[in-house]
């Protein structure tokens, strides 16, 4: 009888691993309280500190950028900007003259304080940014105490860790590890992006075990699920997985700069959903014709007050210089439901799923909505950027955006601030009211983006985010499929171009059925770009 133990994750890295298990164990993560009686002293130690960490970060960026590529690079160069920033600073230093402490300890106060915040807000993406936070903090305290660093890799293992940080992933070598099992973790996580640039499985949300060091384990990326203790057959057969996985990228990696052009000669423009600048970097290295979904509320939640113009101008026109001139579609920020930024005071209600969010938000608060367009349009000058509207269910909302659009663009003429004129402008089709009225809609705006997650959401009166009913959510549903074909047929009467953003975009299966339906393009995660074009162009009609 087999003693295989079969444990089941969550998947956030597709592929198959095979291999021994590395238990990576963290330093402590308790810092006593010392006091210190000369603040000067400890906040000269800190300015100190801080120099030594950012030369350490410097050449993790440029280890980053010859062994995990730009997007992990970036990371490191966000860190620098992180370990000077003068809110975390001012914290600190508060805590050292205040309370008397040593500069090791305010830094873990103030990072145990920023943490809780980050933890507050119920969204995926800056639940994963809090790991930068602590990463940061962490290597001054390691610097401040004298910590040693991280043990070194010595052969291929399978890298288990209740969670791993930026720093601690690109340390590891390469070329020695198989995969990711982590306690903690997300899609958005480090973790996560390493994992998917370097084509490896990850699986998280799995209660690891210190026992497991040093024994055999499979790792199945694709459905999260995890062997311990694998038996003889279990073995071979992952491992012939594994052979078949190698084959389909490198077959896969041939079509780099290749079009996705379909049996019938239709050129099928495949575009990336990302929703940061570091992931247009990924979205870049894996043939993305442009970006079909930017998520712009990143830049709300990361932070704890609304980001200015500059901050989102920054974001804006760096993603559009790194796509250098291929489409960048923006959508305009899309918070309430589970994307909650406190500072906003939205409050509680009842449904937020069909509450108070998205472009609700952006009407009935302009000025946090005209502060966005005025971003995105002086961004356009740095490459083709295109607007979309999300929760959109009436032609007056649209009109509405549009007249906000012709002030704001008023105001930058009169300011003499140069902006393009041809920016295009979209609408989300995600619910079944502007998929009903889409020939309407069709003749205000320049294309359609459809949103298949939400679209299947509210057709089917189901909750995504309930755990207990989200298997209901078919997005194979007839019903949705129907709203999708229309919405197709609608946009091409009046000429405008169609896109799929939704995760439905990277069902390879469903493909063929989108080229029967006649859309123009399909937007997906980044790594599966390549899979959908190969879809794409294999399709028979």
């Amino acid at each position: 009888m087999s003693d295989m133990q079969q444990i089941q994750g969550k998947s956030i890295g597709r592929g198959i691993a095979v291999g021994r298990m590395l238990f990576y164990k963290k330093g402590g993560r308790q810092i006593r309280r010392t006091y210190r009686e000369d603040s000067d002293a400890e906040l000269k130690r800190l300015a100190d500190a801080v120099e030594v960490a950012d030369a350490q970060l410097k050449a993790l960026a440029e280890q980053a950028a010859q062994t995990a590529g730009e997007e992990n690079a970036a990371i490191f160069e966000a860190h620098r900007i992180m370990l000077r920033d003068e809110e975390l600073h001012a914290s600190i230093r508060e805590i050292i003259q205040s309370a008397k402490v040593s500069a090791e300890y305010a830094v873990f106060v103030a990072e145990e304080h920023f943490s809780e915040q980050l933890s507050l807000l119920d969204d995926e993406y800056v639940q994963a940014r809090k790991a930068d936070v602590q990463d940061v903090s962490w290597r001054l305290i390691r610097i401040l105490n004298g910590f040693e660093e991280m043990q070194e890799l010595k052969e291929p293992s399978i890298i288990v860790a209740e969670d791993l940080t930026p720093s601690e992933t690109i340390q590891f070598d390469r070329s020695l590890i198989l995969g990711f099992v982590t306690t903690q973790g997300s899609a958005n996580s480090h973790t996560a992006i390493l994992a998917r640039q370097m084509s490896l499985p990850a699986v998280c949300g799995v209660s690891v075990d210190p026992a497991w060091n040093g024994r055999m384990a499979v790792v199945d990326g694709d459905s999260g699920l995890v062997l311990i203790d694998p038996d003889e057959e279990n073995i071979e057969k992952s491992r012939q997985r594994k052979r078949e996985e190698a084959q389909l990228r490198e077959r896969l990696q041939q079509l780099k700069g290749r079009p996705a052009i379909a049996k019938d000669g239709r050129h099928i423009a495949i575009y990336a959903n990302i929703g940061s600048v570091e992931e247009a970097i990924e979205a870049k290295e894996n043939d993305a014709e442009g970006i079909g979904l930017f998520r712009s509320e990143f830049l709300y939640l990361e932070g704890r007050d609304l980001p200015s113009e500059e901050k989102q101008l920054l974001a804006y026109k760096a993603v559009a210089e790194i796509m250098e001139g291929k489409p960048v579609v923006i959508r305009t920020l899309d918070l309430g439901a589970d994307k909650q930024a406190r500072y906003l005071e939205l409050g509680q209600e009842e449904n937020p799923a069909m509450g108070y969010r998205a472009i609700r938000i952006c009407l009935d608060r302009p000025e946090i909505f005209r502060t966005q367009l005025r971003a995105i349009y002086r961004a356009s000058v740095y490459g083709s950027v295109a607007i979309l509207f999300p929760m959109i269910i009436s032609i007056e909302e649209v009109r509405q955006c549009k007249r906000h659009i012709a002030e704001v663009k008023a105001e930058l003429k009169a300011e003499n601030i140069p902006y393009r004129e041809d920016v295009q402008i979209g609408v989300m089709i995600e619910t079944p009211a502007a998929a009903l009225i889409s020939d309407q809609l069709a003749g205000e705006v320049d294309f359609f983006s459809i949103g298949t997650n939400d679209l299947a959401q509210y057709t089917l009166a189901i909750d995504r985010t309930n755990a207990r009913v989200e298997a209901l959510a078919d997005m194979h549903h007839p019903a949705v499929q129907t709203l999708i074909r229309q919405t197709v047929e609608n946009g091409h009467k009046a000429g405008i171009r169609v896109e799929i953003c939704g995760e439905l975009a990277a069902d390879t299966g469903y493909t063929k059925t989108f080229l029967d339906y006649g859309v123009d393009t399909l937007s997906v995660s980044s790594p599966y770009v390549l899979a959908i074009k190969d879809a794409v162009i294999h399709a028979v009609s």
